[in-house]
């Protein structure tokens, strides 16, 4: 007689299993991050913040670009089997799996509304935060719902209107997510403009370094940048990253100067670039995003050394 069941099922069962827990993970965090992109907390935002943002939201899409069709398959694949086989259904693997899914959505939920007390005595008790929960709530509720209903299914039984339904909400709301997701983020080619972007601003910020180094040496600000180049500290002026050419910087002063690049996108900070165009004093504190946002096409940076701060090197020994 043959055998009904067997090592393939058990795999399937696994793979469908954890596919799902990986996929309801990405697409939980893809929500969290879209609800930080559209409500920041101001405890939170800060340096790197829209970065940080931007590539949680790219991790989740490729997983879930990978990992949901895995899934969707799986199911697909697994209910297809339960009506040829309808034995497969009474499986003990498979009646373990489903009963462990259902108990870790129903620890989501549980661990959901710990938080929720957790937070609200905290004093944060934000939009942001009631919508975070608000998807905990839908995704555990609708895998507990989905695999309840399956775990009570007999063998030849086709799937309820509700669970039907529960499915293709589920398939048609992680595509829009993983849409809308693009449209945040931009295409590939925009990205990869904006890294260009942020290469200028890395070499502008070790420009400015050295420029500070070399005053602090020399009492005096170089004529050129070709000034800068020393073969002892191993250190060259770098060249703009797309399109070599190089970086614009004019002395303006004794003590001031500035830097210019061309950029292909304005920057994604989303601050008010008028707030900077007046000269800036030089150091570490200043080096931050703010002091570096730019507009598309060239832009100067004015910068000015304080001598407070970077007194020259002969006065320190």
């Amino acid at each position: 007689m043959e055998q009904k069941t067997g090592p393939r099922d058990i795999f399937l069962q696994f793979l469908s299993v954890i596919s799902l827990y990986v996929a309801a993970g990405s697409f939980i965090a893809l929500i969290f991050q879209y609800i930080n992109y559209w409500i920041p907390d101001p405890l939170q935002a800060g340096y790197g913040y829209i970065t940080s943002v931007f590539d949680s939201i790219r991790w989740s899409i490729s997983i879930l670009i990978v990992i949901f069709p895995v899934y969707a398959w799986t199911l697909w694949f697994m209910d297809k089997g339960y009506k040829e086989v309808p034995e497969r259904m009474a499986m003990k693997s498979r009646k373990w799996l489903v009963y462990l899914t259902i108990f870790v959505a129903a620890l989501l939920m549980i661990g959901d509304f710990v938080a929720l007390v957790y937070q609200l005595l905290r004093g944060e008790f934000t939009s942001s935060f009631l919508l975070k929960v608000l998807t905990i709530i839908l995704v555990a509720g609708a895998v507990f719902i989905y695999y309840l209903k399956e775990i009570k299914r007999q063998a030849g039984e086709d799937k309820n209107s509700l669970v039907k339904a529960v499915s293709y909400s589920t398939i048609a709301i992680v595509a829009i997510s993983i849409v809308g997701g693009f449209f945040i983020v931009g295409s590939p080619k925009e990205e990869r403009a904006y890294r260009f972007d942020e290469e200028r601003i890395s070499d502008l910020q070790m420009i400015q370094s050295e420029i500070v180094y070399f005053w602090q040496s020399k009492q005096k600000l170089p004529q050129d940048l070709s000034e800068l180049n020393d073969s002892v500290r191993g250190f060259r002026v770098p060249m703009d990253p797309e399109n070599p050419s190089d970086y614009i910087y004019r002395k303006t002063g004794n003590l001031s100067f500035d830097l210019c690049a061309n950029f292909a996108r304005a920057s994604r900070s989303g601050l008010d670039r008028t707030t900077f165009e007046k000269p800036m004093p030089v150091g570490q504190p200043y080096d931050i995003s703010g002091y570096w946002d730019h507009e598309a096409g060239q832009v100067c940076f004015q910068r000015t050394i304080d001598p407070q701060l970077f007194p020259p090197l002969n006065k320190n020994l």
